[in-house]
């Protein structure tokens, strides 16, 4: 299959489904990890145009471990709007370049806007791709495909409906979202926060609620025709 993960910034797919990822590379799977915005504001020190570049290259160490191909919408920090036209139209070109067999992106109700926004922004694309008279560069795709919404952080308010068993690829997972020094660095240093440890709680945290060591959650998006009858997480 061909999975496509849409996060918003550069590390949030590391954290929502990263483990997910790995396995679905493991399988044989082809991968692509595309984030909208490019992170450039995610530091107090760092200037923008710098950080948008140390991002980037960040994104593409990670998705390198999970076996991964990184693509980026680059839209600044605070500036995701899915009624933005020519932003839907480049979602609309990721999705018929790379013709997925299902989508999986933000919880549309998440804890900051640009979230929110891009979940909207991969709904209404995914829909888009398929409309012939929708000019992009690639040719309409005519599958409206399956979307997963990944966890929220720190599984606020977000209650899962399947679960994934990432026993076998949490350190993969931890490995690909340690490459964000950026910010890893920056949240140890000055917030006191370990969020390589916080992010192993929380995966830990849904492995009891199925029985595994270590899992990750996922709600579907339940609108016709998007529903099918296999089982499509790994």
């Amino acid at each position: 299959m061909n999975i496509l993960a849409v996060g918003c910034h550069p590390d949030d797919l590391e954290i929502g489904c990263g483990g997910t990822l790995a396995k679905y590379s493991k399988l044989g799977h082809k991968v692509v990890m595309c984030h909208v915005a490019n992170g450039n504001l995610g530091h107090v020190i760092i200037g923008k145009e710098e950080l948008r570049e140390i991002r980037a290259r960040e994104a593409k160490e990670s998705a390198a471990i999970i076996g991964a191909e990184s693509v980026t919408l680059d839209v600044g920090d605070l500036h995701v709007e899915s009624s933005n036209k020519e932003l839907v139209k480049k979602m609309i070109e990721v999705i018929r370049f790379y013709k997925p067999d299902l989508i999986i992106t933000h919880n549309p109700d998440d804890y900051m806007r640009d979230h929110v926004e891009t979940s909207k922004l991969v709904f209404d694309a995914s829909f888009g791709s398929s409309i012939p008279h929708m000019e992009t560069k690639s040719e309409a795709y005519g599958n409206i495909v399956p979307i997963f919404y990944m966890d929220t952080l720190a599984g606020v308010g977000f209650l899962p409906t399947e679960y994934v068993d990432i026993s076998d690829t949490i350190e993969t997972k931890l490995k690909a979202l340690s490459q964000h020094r950026s910010q890893i660095d920056w949240m140890l240093e000055h917030d006191k926060i370990d969020f390589l440890d916080f992010v192993r709680t929380c995966s830990k945290f849904r492995g009891l609620q199925c029985g595994a060591a270590y899992a990750e959650g996922f709600r579907q998006c339940m609108a016709w025709p998007r529903l099918r009858t296999e089982r499509l997480l790994p």
